[in-house]
């Protein structure tokens, strides 16, 4: 893996301004008020309480990034008022190494979320946003057309470009002898960030980009950039990293607890 890769993933809250600038709640209420009618009135609309992504904001950003040295990890946070440096932050990493970007629904909605929470901020990405104006080979190949490859949106090319045909990455992850989803759910980011516990919340979105990256590199088997031998070598290396991670972050010491089905055979 000579280019870099950087799989990435968010976690996000409901953002009360957002929600009051979208005219989904009635005015004059407190933010937590405003989160819960807005919440209650989704609900009975649509059947989930989960807000429009215009009304997200951005709590975690969670990355793999895998490059010739190895594997580290790395969360954005935002710990309160740190929002947009969270979202510059991501998009440093994107102009600086122009790395391999990969998520599992990431342009449906990881990837909104950033562009309307970066506009919000001001944030600065030059690189990430350029189709051919600077750089001709982004003409060809860049970050925001969906089917170009600097962005590999997972779930959107495995179902090719059907919603249809979508898959959760819980449900895949544990079909290909993964972990899948440790500790919580999106569905739950909210009330363990109202419960101080944004930690917890890190530590998740952490496992989650995990078995992303995972599913890449079974990808990259499938599709031929790697090979058996080189999926085998890229595998190990991962257990061994988390070892390490292990050794003073308990969540990978959970993941590798769960992760205990032997890999496929490889002929």
């Amino acid at each position: 893996m000579a280019a870099p890769v950087v799989v990435f993933d968010i976690e996000t809250i409901p953002d009360a301004p957002a929600i009051r600038a979208a005219g989904l709640a009635d005015p004059g209420l407190d933010d937590t008020t405003t989160i819960a009618q807005a919440q209650e009135r989704r609900k009975a609309q649509t059947g989930s309480d989960f807000l429009p992504v215009i009304c997200q904001r951005v709590l975690v950003i969670s990355c793999i990034f895998r490059n010739v040295q190895g594997l580290k990890v790395h969360s954005f946070i935002d710990h309160g008022g740190q929002e947009g440096a969270a979202v510059q932050g991501f998009f440093r990493i994107v102009d600086k190494h122009e790395p391999q970007l990969v998520s599992w629904n990431g342009g449906g909605f990881d990837l909104p979320v950033l562009h309307y929470r970066g506009l919000v901020h001001g944030v600065q990405a030059p690189k990430y946003w350029d189709m051919g104006e600077d750089d001709r080979e982004f003409k060809w190949n860049n970050y925001i057309s969906r089917y170009h490859s600097r962005h590999l949106d997972l779930m959107d090319l495995l179902a090719l470009y059907q919603p249809r045909a979508n898959a959760g990455m819980d449900a895949l992850a544990q079909l290909c002898g993964l972990p899948g989803k440790l500790g919580m759910d999106g569905s739950q980011v909210y009330a363990a960030w109202q419960q101080g516990e944004l930690e917890a919340v890190r530590r998740y979105c952490e496992t989650d980009v995990l078995n992303t990256y995972l599913l890449y590199c079974r990808f990259q088997l499938m599709r031929g950039g790697l090979s058996p031998a080189e999926h085998l070598n890229e595998v190990a290396l991962v257990r061994n990293t988390l070892a390490d991670w292990a050794l003073n972050e308990p969540h990978w010491a959970e993941y590798l607890q769960a992760w205990r089905l032997p890999d496929p055979p490889t002929s």
